[in-house]
């Protein structure tokens, strides 16, 4: 449905590591606690490298996401957004558009605190660019006053802290026969990390197998579930 008459998204809320986590369907989470925003994998600039290659894919990619996290600020209130690695995807994806795009983006939203934990794709791809004004830190990160929670970009158990982190991509398979079944991007939660789904528009994603215990909200449309006894 769309118009004035469209529900609101529904997102779901989980605790862990001392924080209480709101899960948008838009693919982020919410941390009232700490004002702040956790978004993971966005992959700028993606879809411009494929497109070097000769590869025919959409375009847009990048002005729909920074338009998503524009919504997202003010459904929120967000002061912060804590991005959990793999902001770019390649060197290549730096093209004058993108790279204008977001600088323009930015400076409309100078007043947001970002942050980027590094993974993998940063690595290659190099630190964004000064104007966009994102401070770069290695991983594990602590927010101040959630000595409870760790941010990362590799799903990789962390000492007495719990881990939010990006990398997999996670989704879910739902329904019964194959030509049936309908693959949906989720939260997974672990006994000691959590998995938050591609924020990137133009991304892969890779199902997991649950284990008994852990707890997993699948985003459905407008709205986040939690699954009852797995996938």
């Amino acid at each position: 449905m769309t118009g004035p008459e469209a529900a609101a998204p529904v997102a779901a809320g989980f605790t862990v590591g001392g924080a209480q986590l709101r899960l948008l369907p838009e693919r982020a989470v919410h941390l009232p606690q700490a004002a702040t925003l956790l978004v993971a994998d966005a992959h700028i600039g993606k879809a411009q490298s494929f497109r070097r290659l000769g590869v025919p894919v959409p375009s847009g990619t990048t002005a729909e996401g920074l338009a998503r996290l524009t919504a997202l600020l003010q459904a929120t209130s967000a002061r912060r957004i804590v991005f959990l690695g793999d902001l770019l995807h390649a060197a290549s994806g730096r093209s004058a558009a993108v790279l204008s795009t977001v600088t323009a983006w930015r400076e409309r939203n100078s007043q947001i605190e970002m942050l980027l934990v590094r993974g993998n794709h940063d690595r290659h791809a190099g630190d964004p660019p000064a104007a966009w004004g994102v401070r770069c830190v290695d991983e594990p990160f602590h927010l101040p006053g959630l000595p409870g929670l760790a941010l990362a970009h590799h799903p990789e158990a962390v000492d007495g802290a719990y881990v939010l982190a990006g990398h997999v991509h996670p989704a879910v398979m739902l329904g019964g026969r194959a030509r049936q079944r309908l693959r949906l991007p989720c939260f997974h939660f672990g006994l000691h990390v959590g998995l938050l789904p591609a924020f990137g528009g133009f991304t892969g994603s890779h199902v997991l197998q649950p284990a008994p215990d852990d707890a997993v909200f699948v985003i459905a449309g407008d709205e986040v579930r939690r699954l009852k006894g797995g996938a």
